[in-house]
């Protein structure tokens, strides 16, 4: 059966253009630098995020952890959202490998961090405690809602760090869709921050790989932290190929991706069964289950996928469903059916 798939927009596969350059892609061994299809790859994301410099990651937890590792040395600190990804999804990397210890505070509702709570966590230099060094930001947000952080707010939050002698970390694995819904390039919300990775297999449809952009200096310390890693890849050219095509030819489209989900929004938001967190401002729906409701989330997944149907519960009343490039109207429309007759 060829379901319909809204678990998340990690599911995606390449399309047949990525698959296409993947086979013609031209290849030589990264860790030596000389892989041309790498090289074209990290020079275009940086390029369209503003930045110096990138280095090509098998995944955005690596990038992000990455990040931090340079920014940070043992027995730092870090200040992020406690909702973040690199908090609840990342394994407690930054603690385990790199000895960072985080500080968390709760996020706004739109994903950002109240610059005057920041304050309030930043260390005086004191021996009994870690050295604040740096904030990390979410943005499109997932726990948050797929919520996106504002160009104005972003300026306003680099300005504050660096003002205190902190840097920025942006972790942007949705960064193309937060600039897409909100008609501004990526660089625009890239710029005040010092780093910055995104990912190419979500929305944007490659299948493997992030991109981690900053100051040259940044990235050549951050290519070392890679290799320790064993994230060094040799002809890793025939997958960052399909990076180049996404990132010339995925971008726009995201926005059909987000009118798409505000659709499913406003269909799900007719059966009484269903209590919306209101209209997603991208790609993400998020919705609770009424109390009348008696079936559990996992008897509505299993009933979900007997007609054709996959969704992904992230609490025992709770759904997020995910639009992306392989949902169109109709998987929209059945969609919203399915709920219908499972609920109903």
């Amino acid at each position: 059966m060829e379901y319909i798939d809204l678990r998340s927009d990690t599911v995606t596969q390449p399309t047949p253009e990525m698959r296409e350059a993947m086979a013609k892609a031209p290849v030589g061994d990264d860790v030596f630098g000389d892989d041309p299809s790498v090289n074209r790859l990290q020079e275009l994301a940086a390029a369209r995020v503003g930045k110096e410099a990138g280095l090509f990651v098998p995944s955005g937890t690596m990038g992000n952890l990455i990040a931090i590792l340079v920014h940070c040395g043992r027995g730092d600190e870090a200040i992020l959202g406690a909702r973040a990804h690199t908090v609840l999804y990342e394994g407690g990397g930054i603690s385990y490998l790199g000895g960072v210890h985080s500080r968390q505070l709760m996020e706004q509702p739109d994903g950002s961090l109240a610059l005057e709570e920041i304050e309030a966590l930043i260390r005086p230099e004191d021996v009994h405690q870690p050295s604040t060094r740096m904030i990390s930001i979410e943005n499109t947000h997932n726990r948050c809602g797929g919520t996106f952080q504002t160009p104005e707010y972003l300026r306003s939050l680099g300005a504050f760090a660096h003002a205190r002698g902190l840097v920025v970390h942006m972790d942007g694995a949705r960064l193309f869709n937060a600039a897409v819904a909100q008609n501004v390039e990526a660089r625009e919300l890239a710029g005040p921050v010092d780093s910055v990775t995104f990912c190419l297999s979500k929305g944007l449809c490659a299948p493997v790989g992030s991109v981690l952009c900053g100051s040259r200096a940044f990235i050549d310390r951050a290519r070392h932290i890679r290799k320790h890693l064993g994230g060094g890849m040799r002809q890793a050219g025939v997958i960052a190929a399909a990076g180049i095509v996404a990132l010339e030819t995925m971008v726009e489209r995201l926005a059909a991706d987000h009118a798409r989900a505000r659709n499913l929004a406003e269909g799900l938001n007719e059966i009484p069964q269903i209590q919306l967190d209101g209209m997603p401002p991208t790609n993400m729906v998020f919705f609770n289950l009424a109390d009348s409701v008696k079936l559990t989330v996992e008897q509505v997944e299993a009933k979900m996928r007997e007609r054709g149907i996959l969704v992904h519960a992230t609490g025992k009343r709770r759904f997020r469903l995910v639009t992306h490039y392989w949902i169109d109207d109709v998987a929209v429309e059945k969609t919203i059916a399915g709920f219908e007759a499972v609920l109903g």
